[in-house]
């Protein structure tokens, strides 16, 4: 990396963007993907590049988001559509270069597309290419219809003699559930959902033949997703400044810097920015108040100490987009008046440090970090320090103390790391989303930002959806989007056609949603007023089979685990209310078990000293408010389990031992 960027020279790569007509193959090499398999499929193609011409360049880059489908692999070549793949192994890897870059064919049962991609990909076609007709049977897992119904498409085109030039494939995925049939025509982009057999040459006479629309079976798929935070994830290589910043990179940087540090923090304020942390503190007050206070050095610190269970969405952002935070904690920097800044992330995540301190060597090369950036006055510089993966030290003072030095256990506020943080200086904290999101922020304007999202909570936020879902993966949504839409119209609804029960947002931290809450819109206010929080964005989805005095108890022995043991009201309320639910588990609980346990709930919430403690009570609070009737299934003996101890305490100790462990 030998290019030394100025205002001007980052003007002429954002001007000389690549467009999507160029050609490409990529991989992604994020943590899911090499777990998967990725690497092979990487060095199969970067090999076979070295021995074939019409090979497109072969790059890595991170996560797309859709984890359920790795290892995914992107392809654009001429007279093809843009065309991304899943489920890919290196004998897929070979049919794709066999059947698509080499035959200019689609590879069936492994193609991705969904409803906000169509249009984009088919306006990529001219009228003389080859044309395509997706095929995927929505309404279950048998691939036996998506394959007849594959049959009798190509038998109609035969019959129009259109089979020479109109492919029909059978697709993994395309983003469409629960709709029967579903046909996708390119390159007119028309969707058709529930199509039975007696349609097919309809569909083939008016929208192959003479590119119409068939109105009484379209289907308008609404794009509900909106990439901010991951605008970059799974498109650049992250190891590639010069491909950063042709796709914008350090363009909010530059006109940050053409600015005062004032004018910044009203472009975040305008934005309506808060912290995606959990908190959803605003994010233009941090950086104003940190900024207000005198003081010789300040600090900043992003916070990648991601410890939720079933959380990935820090990680993913690092490994697929590091100069997005990189830029947003300069952003911050600048903003305050900081010279010094600290990536804080848990030792867990390898890759994710790996290419963050890649990012930070390529641009201290290139003159974006170190002294006088952009030729602008302004000097910092960043370094990496690893967490040992305790939960506690996601919480600021906390995170503070490890990398200091010392143990990290949370000091009580205030003073506020504002005023006193990083060894006594003024220091501002934010979360590794919240960065990502600036930079964008700061690129497009913070009007752009605020037009995204709910009034109260604006832009739009990253969340992993796990648990008892068809699809896990990463989904990012405008704020206000229905709960209901994530699981049911994003993620494939649940896993083995279960009736859903309820989904768990936040974490340890969070609560339990019941299914008939779902069409609730995500915010922090909404969440709040359900007895949830947002959180960093983890979403654990449940089914009927799942027992909410397990979920309780799962999240709090959690919580008793990380907890520092600092303060009483944590390290013994936790342990106390811990005690309270296996007994209720163990079919022994009585009625006044459980108002114990909402007095020690209170008593947590409203004595403990971080954050941790005052919301480890939630997942049992919001139980208890939602399914209070399977605690007093446990405790009157209805339960199944519950029954079971009650027979085998009955039969003497030894058989209750063998039962209680089977």
């Amino acid at each position: 990396m030998s290019t030394t960027f100025t205002p001007e020279v980052l003007n002429r790569y954002t001007a000389t963007q690549p467009t999507f007509g160029e050609p490409y193959l990529r991989v992604g090499l994020d943590t899911g993907g090499i777990a998967a398999g990725a690497r092979l499929v990487y060095q199969y193609f970067d090999d076979e590049s070295e021995k074939l011409d019409r090979m497109p360049p072969v790059s890595r880059v991170g996560s797309n988001g859709l984890s359920w489908a790795d290892p995914i692999v992107e392809v654009n070549v001429a007279n093809m559509p843009p065309t991304l793949y899943g489920a890919v192994d290196v004998d897929v890897a070979k049919r794709i270069l066999d059947e698509h870059i080499l035959g200019g064919r689609l590879v069936d049962d492994h193609m991705l597309t969904y409803p906000d991609t169509a249009q984009a990909r088919a306006a990529l076609l001219k009228p003389n290419d080859l044309r395509f007709i997706l095929v995927k049977d929505t309404s279950c897992e048998d691939n036996d219809r998506t394959e007849f119904f594959q049959f009798t498409l190509q038998e109609e085109l035969k019959r129009r003699k259109l089979a020479e030039r109109v492919q029909v494939v059978r697709a993994l995925d395309v983003g469409v559930y629960d709709e029967g049939v579903v046909v996708r025509v390119f390159p007119a982009g028309i969707t058709y959902s529930n199509v039975l057999t007696d349609q097919v040459a309809q569909i083939v006479e008016r929208s192959v033949e003479h590119d119409d629309v068939i109105e009484n079976l379209r289907y308008d798929a609404p794009v509900l997703q909106e990439r901010v935070v991951m605008r970059n994830c799974g498109i650049i290589d992250p190891e590639d400044l010069d491909d950063y910043v042709s796709h914008g990179g350090y363009q909010g940087l530059n006109r940050a810097l053409a600015g005062s540090p004032q004018a910044c923090i009203a472009e975040i304020k305008e934005s309506g920015l808060r912290g995606r942390g959990g908190a959803g503190f605003p994010t233009w007050l941090k950086w104003d108040l940190t900024r207000k206070v005198a003081a010789d050095v300040k600090y900043v610190i992003c916070n990648a100490d991601e410890g939720d269970p079933g959380a990935f969405m820090d990680r993913s952002v690092l490994e697929g987009d590091p100069h997005a935070v990189l830029e947003g904690l300069m952003l911050a920097a600048y903003s305050i008046g900081a010279s010094m800044g600290y990536f804080y992330i848990r030792a867990e995540y390898p890759m994710a440090i790996e290419r963050i301190q890649k990012a930070i060597v390529a641009a201290r090369q290139a003159g974006l970090l170190g002294k006088d950036i952009l030729g602008r006055g302004f000097s910092f510089d960043a370094k990496v320090r690893l967490g040992a993966g305790a939960f506690v030290c996601g919480e600021e003072t906390a995170l503070i103390a490890s990398i200091e030095g010392k143990r990290g256990s949370p000091s009580p506020r205030p003073p506020y790391p504002s005023v006193s943080g990083l060894w006594g200086k003024p220091t501002s904290i934010n979360n590794v989303e919240t960065l990502a999101a600036a930079s964008a922020v700061l690129a497009k304007g913070g009007a752009w930002y605020a037009g995204i999202g709910t009034k109260e909570s604006t832009g739009t936020k990253v969340f992993a959806v796990t648990g008892k879902i068809r699809n896990a993966q990463l989904v990012e949504v405008p704020m206000g989007t229905k709960l209901r839409d994530i699981v049911f119209k994003i993620c494939g609804g649940m896993h083995d056609r279960n009736d859903i029960k309820a989904i768990q947002t936040g974490g340890p931290s969070g609560g339990v949603i019941p299914e008939k809450l779902l069409d609730t819109g995500v915010s922090y206010e909404a969440l709040k007023a359900l007895g949830s929080i947002m959180g960093s964005g983890g979403m654990l989805v449940m089914d009927q089979t799942d027992c909410m005095v397990d979920v309780a108890k799962f999240y709090l022995k959690f919580c008793v685990d990380e907890s520092c043991g600092k303060c009483a009201p944590c390290r013994v309320g936790g342990y106390q209310l811990l005690q309270l639910l296996e007994k209720i588990a163990r079919g022994s609980g009585k009625p006044a078990d459980v108002a114990m346990l909402r007095r020690i709930c209170v008593a947590m919430q409203k004595a403990s000293l971080c954050g941790l403690g005052q919301t480890a009570p939630n997942p049992v609070l919001s139980t208890l408010k939602y399914f209070e009737n399977e605690y007093n299934a446990y405790i009157e003996g209805g339960h199944p389990y519950a029954r079971k101890m009650k027979k085998a305490r009955a039969a003497g100790p030894i058989t209750a031992t063998v039962a209680a462990t089977a």
